[in-house]
Parts: structure tokens; C-alpha cells; sequence
């Protein structure tokens, strides 16, 4: 499994930005994209979750309201809509994959892409 994100970029505060992550060498049909974020000297923290099949969504707290994840299964992408976007909102972001389990917040996820910067500063 490859996952490539794009999207990343400087924007000010209260800016928007759309992450992409696409996801290629795929061995089943269903699978549970999230996007987790790491700012420097913190621990990577989970984002947003969405399950391929259903459509369930997971939202951490801290983007509820602001960040809205969605997918497109014909091109196998997930997007991360993010608006009102803060300073602490700055991390890299990575885009993940797991074909098992049902809930975005607890699953496991062994696949990686290699992340994008988002940087919110005026």
C-alpha cells in the first residue's frame, strides 16, 4: 500500500486548506482512512477518520466544527477539508490506513504516506 499526501502550505490564521491522500497498491476494498498530525515536540495525535464502505466519520475533538474529512472511492482519495485554521492547528500531517477494524479512533493503522506541512501563521 502507497499513500501520497498533498496539499500542505503556509495560510494565515482563519485560512482554509484541502489535504489529499491517495492511496494505491490496494489488496482489499474496504479500509479505514485517517489523518493524525505531529507539531514539533509533541506526539502524534488522530485527526479525522473516515471508513471507505459506510462513510462513518471520526473527529477529534480539537477539529470538530472546523475540519471536515470526505472520500472519493473511484479515485481511492481522501480529503481533509480545513477551515478556521489556528496556529496550533501547525503539524505535519499524515495520512493512514487500516483494513481492519470499524472504529477510526482505536484502530490500528500500519500503513503511512510520508506527511505534509501545514504551517498557520500570519
Amino acid at each position: 500500500v502507497q499513500l501520497v499526501e498533498s496539499g500542505g502550505g503556509l495560510v494565515q490564521p482563519g485560512g482554509s486548506l484541502r489535504l489529499s491522500c491517495v492511496a494505491s497498491g490496494l489488496t482489499f476494498s474496504d479500509y479505514i482512512m485517517g489523518w493524525f498530525r505531529q507539531a514539533p515536540g509533541k506526539e502524534r495525535e488522530f485527526v479525522a477518520a473516515i471508513r471507505r464502505s459506510s462513510g462513518s466519520l471520526f473527529y477529534a475533538d480539537s477539529v470538530k466544527g472546523r475540519f471536515t474529512i470526505s472520500r472519493d472511492n473511484a479515485k481511492n482519495t481522501v480529503y481533509l477539508q480545513m477551515d478556521s485554521l489556528k496556529p496550533e492547528d501547525t503539524a505535519v500531517y499524515y495520512c493512514a490506513l487500516s483494513y481492519s477494524g470499524t472504529n477510526g479512533y482505536t484502530t490500528k493503522y500500519p500503513y503511512w504516506g510520508q506527511g505534509t506541512q501545514v504551517t498557520v501563521s500570519s
